[in-house]
């Protein structure tokens, strides 16, 4: 397609990640949803490097797993205050 589609689909994938997580536990402080994100954002990219599935373990990647996590978290908490 174009060079860079893979951050823009970590970025979607991981925005719907963020959204659903602090969805299913919304009373979870920003501090503890951000490093299980992390967590698990890293995880993810070690484990492709592991795995030799023609992925590589890519800092930029992880950038984008972090900023589609803070979307996803922004706009539940945008939703959450217009609609209550």
């Amino acid at each position: 397609m174009f060079e860079g589609i893979d951050k823009v689909l970590h970025l979607c994938i991981f925005t719907f990640l963020g959204f659903s997580f602090i969805a299913a536990f919304p009373k979870i402080k920003f501090y503890y949803f951000i490093q299980i994100m992390i967590c698990y954002g890293l995880l993810t990219e070690i484990l492709q490097e592991e795995m030799h599935w023609g992925r590589s373990l890519e800092f930029l990647d992880l950038v984008a797993d972090i900023i589609g996590v803070l979307i996803g978290y922004f706009i539940f908490k945008k939703l959450q205050r217009t609609i209550i």
